[in-house]
C-alpha cells in the first residue's frame, strides 16, 4: 500500500514539474503517468478487497498533488473575498479536476475487469480525453490542465497541433506512457523477447516521427508576407485600484499616451486590455459616452486606426428578454451586464463581443437553468455571482478595411475550438486581452501566456495580447514570442504582424478528436454499467 502511495506522489510530481512555464523538464510527460499506471497494476493483481475504491484514492492523491502546484495560483485570485474564505473556495478547482481523473482510472479498472489489459488501456485513453471535453464544456468548465497544454513551453514540439488542437498531445502523451508502462511490467512478466523489441521500436517511433515531423515543420514554416501594424498597450493599474481609486478618465487617458508613445501613421490596431473602462457603459448609448469620445478623439490623427479595447457594459430591457437579466433597482427593467471587447473607430459604427466563456462562480452561475431558483438569492445580495451575460456564438470585429479580428478575452484564450471558429468566420489575427493581475507574480501569468502560443499554432495565426499589469506579447504563428513586455510595467509595444486568411485542418475540423473519444467512451461506460448490473442480477433457481 505504501509502495504504491509513494508512486501516485511521484507521478505527481513528475507531471507538475513537467508543467508550463518549466521548459527544460516538458520530457517528464512522457513518462510521468508509469508510476501511476504501476501503482494501479499492483492493486489489480493483489489480494485486496475493494480494489476500485484503492484506484480511486490513490490516483486521486497523484492528481490533486499535480493540480494543486501547477495551479497554486487560483487561491490568489479569489483572495479578495479574504484569506480564509478563499481557501476552501480554492480546493473546488483543486479538487473537481482529481476528481474527474480519477474516475477515468476507476472506469479503466471496471472496463478491464470486463475484457482484458490491451482493450482497457486503449478504453482509458477514450476515458481521459472525455474527460478533458467535459471539463471544457460544462458549466464548471476548467480546462487549464488539459494534458495537451503541457507542451506550451515547448511549442517547438507540437506544430501538427494545426491538424489536431491540444488534444493530440494528450493521446501522445498517453500513448508513450502506457509503450513505457508495458515494457516496465514485462520485465516481471512472461514478456518475450520479440514483444518486447516491438515495444520498444514502437515507443521511439512515437516519440521521434511526431517530434521530427514537428522540427521539420517548425523550421521550414513560411509565413504569407501581408502586413499590418499593430500597437498593444499595458497600462500597469492594479486591479484592486481599477474599481474607483483611479477614475476611468485618467486610466483611458494612460492607455492613449501609452498608445500614442508608439504608434505610426499606417497603425490599423490599437489593443487596449480587459475592463480598459472600467465603468458601466450603456451599449445603446455609447456614443455619447464620455469615455467613447476620449478614445475616438484619439483616434482622429490615425485614419485607419481601430481601438479594440476591454470595457463593462450592458443592456436594458423593458422585459426580461434573456435568461442572465436581472431586475434593475427601483424600475420595472431588466438588464443584462457583460465583460466586453469592443472595437472603436473613425466613425459612427461600433461593434460588440461579449465574453461567453465565462468563469463559473465568479462570471456564471454554473447550471443555471437547474440553479435559477437561486437567482432571487444572489440579486437580492446585488448579482455576487453569475453577473455576466455572454453570447451563444463566436463573432468577430471588422476595421473598416475589411480586417477581421478574432476577440479573444482572458479565460477564453484556452479554448481551442473556440477560437479556431473565430478564424473560420474570417478572422486574420487573435486579439487576446485580459487582466491576470489576480494571480499576482505567480506561475499563472506565465502558463496564460504561454497557452496562447498554441493558438497561434492551431489557427497559423498572429496573437497580439494587451495584458493590464502582464505579460503583453507578439506571438507569430510558430507560436514564438517575438516581443513581449515584464510583469507589472506600463509599457507599449509595436510590430508589423502579417494577416493570414488560410485555414488549417484543425481549424476546419476543430475538436473531432475529443468528440470521437467522447462517443466511445460513453459506449464503454454503457458497457460497465451493463456487466455490473449483470453481475448483480441474481440467478434464478431451478
Amino acid at each position: 500500500m505504501k509502495k504504491n502511495i509513494l508512486l501516485s506522489i511521484l507521478s505527481g510530481l513528475l507531471l507538475w514539474l513537467a508543467w508550463p512555464p518549466m521548459y527544460y523538464t516538458t520530457v517528464f510527460l512522457f513518462f510521468g503517468l508509469v508510476p501511476m499506471l504501476v501503482a494501479i497494476e499492483n492493486i489489480i493483481k493483489s489480494t485486496s478487497t475493494k480494489k476500485g475504491k484503492l484506484i480511486f484514492n490513490i490516483t486521486f492523491l497523484g492528481f490533486f498533488i499535480w493540480n494543486v502546484l501547477s495551479i497554486y495560483w487560483v487561491y490568489n485570485a479569489l483572495k479578495i473575498v479574504g484569506e480564509v474564505v478563499a481557501l476552501p473556495i480554492s480546493l473546488i478547482p483543486y479538487c473537481l479536476g482529481p476528481l474527474l481523473m480519477s474516475t477515468t482510472c476507476w472506469l479503466y479498472y471496471r472496463f478491464r475487469l470486463a475484457t482484458n489489459r490491451t482493450y482497457g488501456l486503449v478504453a482509458l485513453v477514450c476515458f481521459w480525453i472525455a474527460y478533458e471535453y467535459l471539463h471544457q464544456s460544462w458549466d464548471l468548465n476548467f480546462p487549464w490542465m488539459t494534458l495537451g497544454n503541457g507542451f506550451a513551453a515547448a511549442h517547438q514540439w507540437v506544430q501538427w497541433y494545426e491538424y489536431t488542437g491540444v488534444y493530440g498531445g494528450t493521446i501522445w502523451i498517453w500513448l508513450i506512457n502506457i509503450l513505457l508502462f508495458l515494457i516496465y511490467t514485462g520485465l516481471t512478466e512472461a514478456q518475450t523477447k520479440p514483444v518486447r523489441q516491438k515495444l520498444i521500436i514502437s515507443v521511439v517511433a512515437i516519440i521521434v516521427l511526431p517530434l521530427g515531423f514537428s522540427l521539420y515543420r517548425y523550421n521550414t514554416y513560411k509565413e504569407p508576407v501581408n502586413p499590418s501594424n499593430i500597437v498593444v498597450a499595458q497600462p500597469n493599474i492594479d486591479p484592486y485600484a481599477k474599481g474607483g481609486e483611479i477614475p476611468a478618465y485618467q486610466q483611458v487617458a494612460t492607455l492613449t499616451k501609452l498608445s500614442d508613445s508608439i504608434a505610426q501613421v499606417n497603425t490599423e490596431f490599437f489593443i487596449w486590455p480587459e475592463t480598459a473602462i472600467p465603468d458601466p457603459i450603456d451599449e445603446d448609448h455609447i456614443r455619447t459616452n464620455n469615455y467613447f469620445v476620449q478614445a475616438q478623439r484619439f483616434l482622429n490623427k490615425y485614419k485607419n486606426g481601430n481601438i479594440i479595447t476591454g470595457a463593462e457594459t450592458y443592456k436594458i430591457y423593458n422585459t426580461r428578454e434573456t435568461k442572465t437579466a436581472s431586475p434593475m433597482p427601483g424600475t420595472r427593467q431588466f438588464a443584462d451586464s457583460f465583460n466586453t471587447a469592443v472595437n472603436i473607430e473613425n466613425s459612427a459604427e461600433v461593434q460588440f463581443y461579449h465574453k461567453s466563456k465565462l468563469v463559473p462562480g465568479a462570471e456564471s452561475l454554473p447550471f443555471g437553468d437547474a440553479l435559477s431558483f437561486l437567482k432571487p438569492v444572489f440579486e437580492h445580495l446585488g448579482g455576487a455571482t453569475g453577473t455576466y451575460a455572454g453570447q451563444e456564438k463566436p463573432t468577430e470585429l471588422y476595421a473598416q478595411s475589411g480586417i477581421g479580428v478574432a476577440p479573444v478575452v482572458c479565460f477564453e484564450s484556452i479554448w481551442g475550438e473556440w477560437v479556431a471558429t473565430h478564424v473560420r468566420n474570417g478572422a486574420q489575427f487573435i486579439a487576446i486581452i485580459t487582466n491576470d493581475g489576480w494571480w499576482e507574480n505567480t506561475s499563472g501569468k506565465d502558463q496564460h501566456l504561454d497557452y496562447a502560443k498554441l493558438r497561434a499554432i492551431e489557427t497559423r495565426r498572429w496573437v497580439c495580447r494587451s495584458a493590464n499589469t502582464g505579460i503583453s506579447a507578439f506571438i507569430n504563428e510558430r507560436g514564438d514570442i517575438v516581443q513581449q513586455t515584464k510583469w507589472w510595467v506600463r509599457a507599449a509595444l509595436k510590430q508589423n504582424i502579417n494577416l493570414n486568411t488560410d485555414i488549417t485542418f484543425y481549424v476546419a475540423h476543430g475538436d473531432y478528436l475529443p468528440k470521437t473519444a467522447s462517443l466511445l467512451a460513453i459506449l464503454g461506460i454503457l458497457f460497465v454499467l451493463v456487466r455490473i448490473r449483470v453481475k448483480r442480477k441474481p440467478t434464478a433457481v431451478k
